[in-house]
């Protein structure tokens, strides 16, 4: 009987510590209502993904691709602007998409780098001061190049201004370059021009590069 009581007693001693208290369970009060979840930010800063070459990244780490970055256009055209970071050239002849403004952190120089087998590129030093003439702080900003290589610092140079909410489309208009097959050496790999988003050789006066201003009516 001495032994078969005790056992009893360790029984309701484990039943006992195993049990939380009344109104403990979930860490709130009995019959309270259930504690709301915390909702999750509307835009989170993005971290490079591993395929993003490091000459696309950006301090900011705000990536989009080039149909996340339309259809963020067509949500808020208010507050969402796509800046085109090209050339006027390059904007003018290959195409841009409709709503992008040109602001080129870059320009073409007629030397040759045999090198690299291209033009020299040197920088526009009123690249900053441009898009602080369109475009406020709390903008939601989304830039692009051909393929990513020169918007990425110009992504850093508005960070460098104060910008926050600065995005890098790495695929760029043109898109970057198939490496193997017939088709090698060309940009038919990614970009705005090959995801079947609009886009135009229509030039708006409103739209385009003008640095010495729009030309007064006649």
């Amino acid at each position: 009987m001495v032994k078969k009581a005790c056992l009893v007693v360790l029984a309701g001693f484990l039943v006992w510590c195993w049990t939380p208290p009344l109104g403990a369970q979930g860490d709130k009060p009995a019959g309270a209502p259930p504690v709301a979840q915390p909702v999750a930010a509307a835009a989170e800063t993005q971290k490079a993904p591993p395929e993003i070459p490091k000459d696309k990244q950006t301090t900011l780490g705000l990536y989009v691709t080039a149909k996340e970055a339309y259809d963020l256009w067509q949500k808020d055209q208010q507050k969402i602007k796509i800046v085109d970071s090209r050339t006027p050239e390059e904007y003018a002849y290959i195409g841009h998409a409709p709503m992008a403004v040109n602001i080129p952190n870059k320009f073409m120089t007629y030397d040759w780098d045999e090198k690299k087998k291209e033009y020299v590129m040197k920088a526009n030093p009123n690249f900053v001061k441009e898009v602080q003439k369109r475009f406020a702080k709390d903008d939601t900003i989304l830039v692009m190049c051909r393929s990513g290589q020169r918007s990425a610092p110009a992504v850093d140079l508005l960070a460098k201004a104060g910008y926050t909410k600065v995005y890098q489309i790495p695929e760029g208009f043109e898109g970057d370059k198939v490496k193997e097959g017939p088709n090698k050496g060309k940009r038919m790999q990614n970009g705005w021009r090959l995801a079947n988003l609009p886009w135009t050789y229509d030039l708006d006066v409103n739209l385009i590069y003008l640095p010495k201003g729009k030309p007064k009516a006649k």
